[in-house]
């Protein structure tokens, strides 16, 4: 099946990740949106080319669509992820995956009710998603976060940071973790953080896999990835 993902232009994780984690029998197919920044702006900005790289898309006759940004799709708050998820489904004809609403879908399927959070973002970000996530439903115990704006700075990101990050969170209390953004890179290291913090680990990348594979009706378990990719 072919799998298609509309990601930010300066996005250089999400296709290497989504590549490793595929199944046998799925292909990737990638259209981009203009963003250098991170910033809310710039998110604004990159989504008005939404639908268009969705035609691009349509056109290789993939049978799903995901919208390859956490933080471009919640900003606008609830619902935000539901209505981009309608408007790519509208003008491709086939399914549409937003990544904040896999987020949402991947907690509730891993009984995540309280969850700590690391991101990448600069702080205008981070108060946009903590309010997403609290107003979905869920409480968010800690979230630390890089401070970084450069999408391509994100997108460079060591496993050693990335551990860094999580292994600071307060985390006591939590009922799991979620690691934010499509960029940052993180499926190296999922693994060890679930054995090491004791409960469920996830990322925005394996959240959106997940989910679009199950959109497919695609249940079966991926390992190497942690647990939601089991379930």
């Amino acid at each position: 099946m072919r799998m298609g993902l509309i990601i930010p232009s300066s996005n250089t994780t999400m296709e290497i990740e989504f590549r490793e984690m595929l199944p046998r029998g799925f292909s990737l197919h990638t259209a981009r949106m203009r963003l250098k920044e991170v910033t809310v702006s710039g998110l604004e900005e990159m989504e008005r080319e939404a639908e268009y790289e969705a035609l691009k898309l349509k056109d290789a006759g993939v049978d799903i669509i995901g919208y390859g940004c956490t933080s471009g799709s919640l900003i606008r708050g609830v619902g935000h992820d539901e209505m981009l998820e309608r408007r790519l489904e509208s003008v491709s004809g086939v399914p549409a995956v937003a990544t904040s609403g896999a987020v949402l879908r991947a907690l509730r399927a891993l009984g995540i009710g309280r969850v700590a959070v690391a991101t990448p973002y600069i702080d205008e970000i981070n108060e946009k998603e903590e309010e997403f996530l609290e107003k979905n439903g869920f409480e968010v115990i800690d979230l630390r976060a890089l401070r970084l704006k450069d999408n391509l700075e994100i997108g460079r990101v060591s496993e050693e940071t990335l551990i860094s990050l999580v292994e600071g969170l307060r985390h006591e209390g939590a009922d799991g973790i979620f690691i934010s953004c499509t960029n940052l890179p993180t499926i190296a290291a999922i693994d060890y953080l679930e054995r090491k913090m004791g409960k469920p680990v996830f990322s925005s990348n394996t959240a959106t896999l997940w989910a679009m594979l199950r959109r497919l009706g695609y249940k079966e378990p991926i390992s190497g990835y942690g647990k939601l990719l089991l379930i």
